[in-house]
């Protein structure tokens, strides 16, 4: 009796112990899958991204063309591109043209669709349903665009009716829920609710990380420094939370307010 026991044992052991490796050995066979696919997909993507600057016409076609196009819209919407917008569209094209091999063309493209389709007049919807196209059903992607043309529409601290317009035509071409839309303006909205009102010299000093002593030029290139660094990055935004973009919109805003409040004690 106890021989039986041990043989049952012996049999259940030798199957657990199979079915243990097999299941490893499928495990790991799933996961070398998929990295494989995943690695492939990414050489194809990019291939196909570096595609885009063989021609000016094929870039502008395409999803990062036609958001440029509407960065456009949203910055001359109120007339002029303002100074501290015009310094984070260049840095967007910086952060953009960095995933492709020829940065200073793709940088180049990016810049010439800008600066056409500012001057243009009446093609924003149009712009917008070419873009809801390509987007398909990428319902994150919309937000995080539409996200990032209201955060530009924010940075020189308020937003204008003509923005409001410009925001509310692509928002409904993209096929956004409004209260999609209402939520992410609201955050912006409490954002500048919380603002602070005034800022002391010594507090923008501080701001800057620069000194009293300093001289402009120094207090400039300080002022571009951290602007560079905590400006809000459409690209990395992509893989971070929704806060990312009021949070360094808000940082963004503070560090030209103390570059403000320094520029004008220096002109008395």
């Amino acid at each position: 009796m106890k021989l039986k026991k041990w043989i049952y044992l012996a049999i259940f052991l030798v199957i657990f112990y199979y079915a243990f490796i097999v299941n490893i050995v499928i495990t790991l066979s799933i996961i070398a899958s998929l990295y494989i696919a995943f690695k492939l997909y990414r050489f194809y993507a990019k291939r196909e991204l570096n595609k885009l600057v063989k021609s000016k016409e094929s870039f502008e076609k395409s999803q990062l063309g036609l958001f440029v196009a509407l960065v456009a819209k949203v910055a001359k919407a109120d007339g002029r591109v303002q100074e501290l917008e015009a310094q984070l569209i260049s840095m967007m094209f910086d952060d953009i043209s960095k995933i492709f091999n020829e940065k200073e063309k793709a940088r180049a493209i990016m810049k010439e669709i800008f600066n056409e389709e500012k001057q243009k007049e009446g093609n924003t919807k149009e712009i917008a349903q070419a873009l809801n196209k390509i987007l398909g059903r990428s319902i994150i992607k919309r937000k995080q665009f539409l996200s990032f043309l209201i955060q530009l529409a924010y940075i020189d601290s308020g937003i204008s009716q003509d923005e409001k317009k410009v925001l509310h035509e692509i928002m409904q071409e993209l096929n956004i829920e409004p209260s999609v839309y209402d939520e992410i303006v609201n955050k912006f909205e409490n954002m500048m609710k919380n603002k602070q009102e005034t800022m002391s010299l010594q507090e923008a000093y501080e701001i800057l990380e620069v000194k009293q002593s300093d001289d402009m030029n120094t207090i400039k290139k300080a002022y571009r420094k951290l602007i560079r660094k905590y400006h809000p990055d459409i690209i990395s935004s992509q893989d971070k939370d929704e806060s990312y973009m009021e949070e360094a919109t808000a940082k963004t805003q503070k560090i030209n307010q103390a570059y403000q409040v320094i520029k004008d004690e220096n002109k008395n």
